[in-house]
């Protein structure tokens, strides 16, 4: 499963891409808006910074100025993928960016019916968003496990991305379920390499260390 971070912010990404687990990058406009720059060199400077997948969405609800802002999208960078919604003018839009050979990620998908459609017309990634569906008294992780076993069954091609992830036991859920690539902000990717007993470990081996390097001057 890739791990992929959704941010806008580029110390975020500086940082995690260090790390060298980074696989790719999802921003909306939300994400965009906080870091209230200009959006075309922000997209531009994050495309540069991740050699993965970088999601870049539109904005405009209609589907000819949607996949006319799809075009535009897609020649920002050769990573670049565009974003569109689950609507019926997402899903004109994201028909049309296929047939020219674009790579689109259909979002806001919050049920398997929704991730059969996003399929259908040849998207490269569909993004069911576990917390939210969470957040209205559903099972997101269930909707995530049908979903792959959907496309299991079908054989899409669909890459499955796990969205909307709170905590680390989402990411860890998700690759479970089958998830191809699962997505979260900051705070979550960094909770990924945290445990108390890898801290008590290293301070344990610290502790020895140095009491062996005492003793060996000692010696001497």
């Amino acid at each position: 499963m890739r791990l992929f971070l959704d941010t806008a912010n580029l110390e975020e990404i500086r940082e995690i891409n260090r790390w060298g687990v980074l696989s790719g990058i999802t921003t909306n406009p939300t994400l965009v808006s906080k870091e209230n720059d200009d959006p075309e060199a922000l997209w531009k400077e994050i495309l540069a910074e991740v050699e993965g997948d970088v999601s870049l969405e539109t904005t405009e609800p209609e589907a000819d100025p949607m996949y006319k802002q799809g075009l535009h999208l897609a020649q920002m960078g050769p990573n670049a993928v565009v974003k569109v919604p689950m609507t019926p003018d997402g899903l004109e839009a994201g028909k049309r960016l296929v047939a020219e050979g674009i790579r689109i990620n259909v979002t806001l998908v919050f049920s398997p019916a929704q991730a059969i459609l996003a399929a259908e017309i040849g998207a490269y990634i569909v993004s069911p968003f576990l917390g939210r569906i969470d957040d209205v008294a559903s099972d997101g992780m269930y909707a995530l496990r049908q979903i792959c076993e959907i496309y299991d069954i079908q054989g899409y091609d669909t890459n499955v991305l796990a969205a909307s992830l709170r905590h680390p036991m989402h990411v860890v859920e998700s690759a479970i379920a089958g998830a191809d690539i699962a997505t979260m902000p900051y705070d979550v990717f960094v909770k990924l390499v945290k445990h108390p007993l890898t801290d008590v470990g290293l301070q344990k081996f610290a502790q020895d260390w140095q009491a062996l390097q005492r003793n060996l001057k000692g010696g001497a």
